[in-house]
């Protein structure tokens, strides 16, 4: 029999803490928020958004300012490159993969507008309102509330996908999506470059930024 030598592989740094850290307090909040709006907790309820609120900020500036497999230049991309993803004619490289690019910009999006709608919110009493409710009508501020629990519907429909998307490639494909979203890391083919890190001012920056636009909100 030949000599079979398997090809090497190279332990790659994936996601950077604040990218981690975003993600699973996100996976929080949003817990938090649907636990605390089941359940009545309406005090704790506008805290957990005010949490969501923070993160997804952050997270759109890490996208600009993150390290290299944060930025949405890295990973987003044009339906031809997804449909070559899905041909498998698409190199594996580190970060995002085409099609799970799409669905951390829809998870941004809806997250984005579901904070906001909660922002302008009035309750059907008008006693429960959004921080910023006051800047709209009781109509306008009925209707965010209405569009506020349509949008939550559509989010845990996609978080449900999210998740069955990630079993499918552990199961399937045997990536380990979940893994390097804990410690950061994955093993690639041949001798892929380490993704360049962002500097400890730019996240200091953007956690500043992040709390300034929750604390001008919580003073509205």
């Amino acid at each position: 029999m030949g000599d079979e030598t398997a090809p090497s592989r190279t332990r790659v740094r994936v996601w950077d803490v604040p990218t981690r850290l975003a993600h699973w307090l996100i996976a929080l909040g949003v817990g938090l928020c649907w636990w605390t709006g089941d359940t009545g907790r309406l005090e704790w309820h506008r805290w957990s958004g005010y949490l969501l609120l923070g993160l997804v900020v952050f997270r759109v500036y890490w996208g600009f300012f993150g390290s290299a497999t944060a930025r949405f230049r890295a990973f987003v991309r044009g339906p031809h490159t997804v449909v070559q993803y899905l041909q498998g004619r698409w190199a594996v490289q580190p970060g995002h993969n085409p099609l799970g690019a799409l669905s951390v910009l829809a998870l941004l999006l809806l997250l984005a507008l579901q904070v906001a709608l909660g922002l302008f919110a009035v309750d059907v009493d008008g006693i429960e309102s959004g921080p910023l409710s006051a800047w709209v009508s009781f109509k306008s501020g009925r209707a965010a509330a209405e569009w506020h629990g349509i949008v939550f519907k559509v989010l845990q429909a996609l978080i449900a996908l999210h998740i069955v998307a990630i079993a499918w490639y552990r199961i399937v494909r045997r990536e380990k999506l979940l893994g390097a979203m804990l410690h950061g890391h994955r093993d690639f083919p041949g001798s892929p470059p380490q993704p360049a890190k962002a500097p400890v001012l730019n996240f200091v920056i953007g956690a500043l930024l992040a709390a300034l636009l929750v604390w001008l909100v919580t003073r509205a």
